[in-house]
């Protein structure tokens, strides 16, 4: 059969988002910090956004003064190399403050360079902490080695072409061993025990806390304690008094390294909304507010095309071109900037309306069985649009802050109205009651939850358990 080219028109209806709406999706998913970043660099790269009180401020300009009598005085050397060093410092504390906290703090080492750190200070040869650097490198963050010295020996001959001898790397390995933190370089969590063990003051507790790491630990990760105590042949009270010691060490002794106290002062979170409770039970949420009101530059807006000549037509509309092109842009960021505030309240006042049992009191067992088709339905945006608004969002309460996919939980099964929360509530309240000495098992907790009410699976009960962080009931087991 013979091919033919041939050509067809068809009409075919397709939705697509506009540029605007791309960069109003991207909006939402910012938090506050990212958006007032990012209104900083649109007012540095857009020419005809300006901020409001700027406007206000240069037209009281001449009317104000605020200059304070250190300016006045500063004002009086010729340039700034000619001020006292003095006059520039500034102290912000009082003579009478504990505590004073420098603003600027050096950031925590690397593992490597705090133990090798420690190594400079002993009498290594240049040879020997050469070696130790190399076998520094195959410990994980928690300071456990990843390979054997068998493994590192070849390593070093073949990859650094240095012939170590099997005496000397197990030297240099012992040296490491014998760094802080306590238990560094262990090859599993039982050396990891022992060797931190060794570090503590000799006496019963701690004599007994090793010989059961060393020789029973399989039975004391079982927490058969009875059998234990029989096997020892000690009593039930040096048992637990050896449990409390083991209990004390740090299974990652590596995991703090590198980390800093300037690192834990800024891990924080900046809410996005705000929620308060008066007497009556009336729930208010609000928005910070802290971008500044942007308007469009003033020689933008009066801008007029006319009154130039034709020899200067070419520039002119190159000209009128740019001013109109940043014009439209800054009044559509204007605009994105409005929508996105309008859009956030909106879900978060949605939220709030779903949710208002939680919200006065602060009862995690109050909160219904909420998924974004119910917000989408309460305020008429997108599933996705209610998606991007939450994520990555906080609120702040009277009783905490609270991420907003918090709030969000499905029915446990179509025959109730119970939310996940309400069970993982439960769940936490029963295992907090429980005997530490014969815990509750999953069949125990499945059962006194269908005895409340809620008709679920075993299977359930051991994924709300692990999504608590709580281990199973031998490892719960206390004597």
């Amino acid at each position: 059969m013979k091919e033919v080219l041939s050509q067809s028109l068809e009409q075919r209806m397709q939705l697509r988002l506009s540029p605007l709406q791309i960069r109003l999706v991207r909006m939402l998913e910012m938090s506050e910090p990212e958006i007032e970043e990012e209104v900083r660099r649109e007012l540095d790269d857009n020419p005809a956004l300006e901020v409001a009180d700027s406007v206000a401020g240069d037209d009281n300009a001449e009317e104000s003064f605020n200059e304070t009598a250190d300016d006045m005085q500063l004002a009086d050397y010729a340039s700034e190399d000619d001020i006292p060093p003095y006059r520039l410092g500034i102290n912000n504390r009082s003579a009478d403050d504990s505590v004073f906290e420098p603003v600027a703090v050096a950031g925590g080492g690397s593992l490597i360079d705090y133990l090798m750190t420690q190594l400079a200070e002993t009498e290594m040869s240049e040879r020997q902490l050469d070696i130790s650097r190399y076998v520094i490198g195959n410990l994980d963050d928690n300071g456990y080695m990843t390979r054997s010295l068998q493994q590192i020996e070849d390593d070093l001959a073949f990859d650094a072409g240095i012939e170590v001898p099997a005496e000397e790397l197990k030297t240099v390995y012992n040296a490491i061993r014998r760094l802080d933190p306590a238990g560094v370089g262990a090859n599993d969590l039982r050396d990891c025990l022992l060797l931190q063990l060794k570090r503590l003051p000799e006496n019963d507790s701690t004599r007994l806390a090793s010989e059961i790491v060393r020789d029973y630990f399989d039975i004391f990760s079982l927490r058969h304690f009875d059998r234990l105590a029989s096997m020892l042949g000690v009593s039930r009270e040096s048992l637990k008094a050896a449990d409390e010691v083991i209990r004390s060490l740090d299974p990652k002794p590596a995991s703090r390294i590198g980390e800093s106290d300037a690192d834990d002062r800024t891990r924080h979170i900046i809410p996005d909304f705000y929620v308060d409770v008066d007497q009556n039970d009336r729930v208010t949420v609000t928005m910070p507010n802290n971008i500044p009101d942007l308007v469009i530059e003033r020689s933008f807006v009066a801008y007029d095309n006319g009154g130039e000549n034709a020899s200067s037509g070419k520039r002119q509309s190159e000209a009128q071109s740019f001013i109109t092109k940043k014009r439209d842009e800054a009044s559509d960021f204007i605009e994105l900037l409005r929508m996105r505030r309008s859009t956030l309240m909106n879900v978060m006042e949605a939220i709030v309306r779903w949710q208002k049992d939680f919200f006065v009191s602060e009862d995690e067992s109050r909160l219904r069985p909420m998924v974004l088709r119910d917000i989408s339905s309460f305020t008429g945006l997108d599933i996705s649009v209610i998606s991007r608004a939450t994520a990555g969002k906080y609120v702040a309460t009277p009783g905490g802050v609270y991420p907003l996919k918090f709030f969000f939980n499905e029915r446990v099964n179509d025959e109730e109205d119970a939310s996940s929360h309400e069970i993982l509530s439960s769940l936490k309240g029963l295992i907090s009651d429980e005997d530490t000495t014969s815990p509750l098992s999953d069949d125990a907790l499945t059962t006194m939850l269908n005895e409340m009410g809620y008709n679920i699976a075993r299977r359930t009960v051991a994924k709300y358990r692990e999504r608590l962080g709580i281990p199973v009931a031998r490892l719960r087991k206390k004597i």
